[in-house]
């Protein structure tokens, strides 16, 4: 069994095929998603997603990109979305400074407000951070975040540590699988298998040798398999262990209790 811990499902590359996906994501042992929102709609939409698909949970949040055009009432959206049943995690939200679409303020000022949010509701933060290192860390530690995941990380070993250090996981994702991801190839072999996890961000971002198509979630197989073979172990262990580790950081045995 696998988990997918980030994709976009309601994207539009997806709206002719998605039953079809979702099949080979269950041929290729992919049988829970968590679809991720990046803005009020498509938050609303990824909980609509997963009402009709048993495999789907739901992640609502801001992205930075969307910072300065969200309205100041749209954290009370996402809290009337957040307290539903299979809604697991607050997010994506967190600073991007590579595109900076949204001024670093306005990015800076919406995931503070998140991440209170977030511990407000006991959910997890799925943080998204580019070109970002320092500031990201310096406004978790500040806000008190204590439990969540650096998705599709990007970071070397010494980051890596400071992440789990401060109680994060770690989401790996298709670039581990690129020919000159040295320090993601140091990450995937030396951080404690039981910090880590695994995700397409589909459509993006997809693994060798898809590199270059849409991403689906049946490819979180590959990237499961490449880090098998970095850490010289069986598939099977990693499949185990990230599924676990995923259980446990999103709640996910307690749901439909």
């Amino acid at each position: 069994m696998l988990i997918d811990t980030h994709a976009h499902l309601n994207d539009k590359r997806f709206s002719d095929d998605l039953p079809s996906v979702l099949e080979r994501a269950k041929a290729a042992g992919v049988e829970i998603i968590i679809n991720v929102g990046y803005d009020l709609g498509s938050s609303e939409n990824s909980l609509k997603f997963s009402d009709r698909f048993p495999q789907m949970y739901a992640a609502v949040g801001i992205h930075p990109h969307e910072a300065a055009q969200t309205p100041k009432d749209s954290l009370e959206g996402l809290r009337r979305l957040a307290v539903e049943n299979k809604v697991v995690a607050m997010g994506e939200m967190g600073l991007d400074y590579y595109y900076d679409h949204s001024p670093r303020p306005v990015q800076q000022e919406m995931f503070r407000r998140q991440i209170r949010l977030a511990l407000e509701l006991n959910l997890p933060v799925i943080v998204h951070d580019r070109d970002a290192h320092h500031d990201v860390l310096t406004i978790l530690r500040e806000e008190g975040a204590v439990k969540g995941v650096m998705h599709c990380f990007s970071g070397d070993v010494a980051f890596a540590r400071q992440c789990l250090d401060l109680g994060f996981y770690l989401s790996l994702a298709g670039p581990v699988t690129f020919k000159n991801a040295k320090d993601l190839a140091a990450v995937a072999r030396e951080v404690p298998l039981e910090r880590l996890l695994l995700e397409t961000d589909a459509p993006y971002l997809a693994p060798v040798p898809y590199r270059g198509k849409r991403n689906e979630p049946a490819h979180v197989a590959v990237v499961a398999q490449k880090v098998a073979e970095i850490r010289k172990t069986d598939v099977a262990s990693i499949a185990r262990q990230t599924t676990e580790n995923a259980k446990r950081l999103f709640d996910l045995p307690k749901l439909g209790e």
